[in-house]
């Protein structure tokens, strides 16, 4: 049994619950050393979504749901974590298989982690042990257990994984005495993801687990993770999330894709343009960029439509890409010549999102907030969902709970909404006015009867991993 060593300034509202969780398991770790205890939320993307990698600012709001681990120092040189979530539950890995002579490389360390189905899971775990070896220099002289219990729910597109990563990553580093700080923590575990797991993911996720801050919105420009000024949410308003039903992988097909046909736009306006381009290995190119930065989201919408946008195919195969262009400088996909893919509305989206996230954020923080200015931060909602939908990252369930927010209508209190992270299912998430949960959960309801799907409801806030630190629970 364990209980907290020195409770938290702050303890949010389920710790109670996750201890109770915890000493059900209490044959997983040793009981005569304490654990280390870390939190992280999950996320709602409010606005900006997947144009983080293209350098947009965004605007996301850590979820009351969260992620917690736990963490102790093992007698046995191995990594060993175990799940409340999912069938296989528990995973144990010899540091020697993990982390070879101490500095693993990346490539081998996702093969031996996705082998095997049912340790795949794993691998945004152990993930983040490669990436403190590799790029902090951790050489550990003993193991370590992980304990896992998450209720952020999983492929839903509110951060599931980037929770998972951030709160063991900060579990593991106190277990091992490594100092980071929030934006450190983040940008180690998108490292995590993209080249161990191998989900081509932006940064807006892990920063949003690891520096949330409750009742306020993350800014985040994202060149490559700039915190500017959070923004309060006024107190008239409450966002809320409607889960679809339908799952989807940030390591997907489409989501990828669309990624890739935004650095195959970027490459051929840097060609029209007449920028420098130095080959960088197979598909692979960097570009002395200038004026933009190497971020679509730093062209202006006039500039884009007037100067380019009629200049860039609809779509292009990645054969005939390739045989043009030689690469692209997204350092986490590859261009596949046997695929055609989507690349001017990948190209406009980013460059049209940054320009709607801005004014939504100068319009929340105006000082003035009636129908006119909610109807217009609504609408740039709606503007982002149909723009997903035109990157071919929308899907029929998410379209229909659009669909019913819209139906019901401002005089309902409902103002806008979107499809958030990835795409492609997912979780829709909803501007309200205060108070208005009963007509959020009508429209959840609606969508159940007319979908079939479960259509449950996200809502709450609450602090980011560094907010919450890490906690010492000793034996009771």
């Amino acid at each position: 049994m364990w209980r907290l060593e020195l409770p938290p300034e702050q303890p949010p509202s389920d710790l109670g619950a996750f201890l109770d969780v915890l000493n059900k398991h209490d044959d997983f770790f040793h009981s005569d050393r304490h654990l280390f205890l870390a939190r992280s939320p999950g996320r709602l993307d409010l606005m900006g979504g997947i144009a983080d990698y293209s350098g947009s600012l965004v605007l996301e709001l850590p979820l009351g749901v969260a992620c917690y681990a736990a963490a102790q120092q093992d007698t046995e040189h191995a990594f060993t974590v175990r799940s409340t979530n999912g069938k296989h539950s528990e995973v144990s890995i010899p540091l020697e298989e993990l982390l070879g002579d101490g500095a693993p490389e990346y490539e081998q360390a996702h093969a031996l982690l996705i082998a095997d189905p049912a340790r795949t899971w794993a691998a945004y775990a152990a993930g983040t042990l490669v990436v403190l070896a590799r790029e902090r220099g951790l050489r550990p002289e003993h193991g370590v257990r992980i304990f896992i219990h998450s209720s952020v729910p999983a492929g839903a597109g509110v951060s599931s994984s980037a929770a998972l990563e951030v709160a063991t990553m900060q579990a593991i580093s106190a277990v091992f005495g490594i100092q980071l700080d929030g934006r450190e923590i983040a940008l180690l575990c998108q490292l995590a993801e993209n080249m161990v797991v191998g989900a081509p993911c932006g940064v807006m996720d892990q920063m949003t687990s690891a520096l949330g801050e409750q009742d306020r919105l993350l800014c985040l420009l994202c060149q490559p993770a700039e915190i500017q000024p959070a923004v309060q949410l006024p107190p008239s308003l409450e966002v809320w999330g409607i889960d679809s039903g339908i799952r989807h992988a940030v390591s997907g097909a489409d989501y990828g894709a669309v990624r890739t046909g935004a650095f195959m736009g970027y490459r051929m306006v840097a060609e029209l343009a007449g920028l420098r381009t130095i080959p960088a290995g197979e598909g692979r190119v960097a570009i002395d960029d200038p004026a933009w930065g190497g971020y679509l989201a730093n062209f202006g919408p006039s500039e884009w439509v007037e100067l380019y946008q009629n200049q860039i195919p609809y779509s292009m195969t990645g054969a005939e890409f390739l045989d043009r262009y030689d690469g692209i400088t997204d350092p986490v996909t590859r261009v596949d010549r046997e695929r055609r893919y989507r690349v001017r509305q990948p190209t406009a989206h980013p460059i049209y999102e940054n320009h709607r996230v801005k004014l939504f954020r100068a319009l929340l923080t105006s000082g003035r907030l009636e129908d006119e200015e909610l109807g217009l931060l609504g609408e740039l909602m709606y503007q982002s969902h149909a723009s997903y939908s035109a990157c071919g990252l929308g899907s029929v369930g998410t379209d229909l709970l659009v669909d019913l927010v819209r139906k019901a209508g401002r005089g309902s209190g409902l103002w806008g909404a979107k499809i958030t992270g990835g795409g492609s299912g997912g979780t829709v998430a909803i501007l309200a006015s205060r108070g208005r949960r009963d007509v959020v959960e009508r429209v959840a309801a609606r969508y159940r009867h007319e979908s079939g799907a479960p259509g449950s409801v996200l809502g709450g806030t609450s602090q980011g991993a560094a907010q919450f630190g890490v906690v010492s629970l000793v034996p009771a």
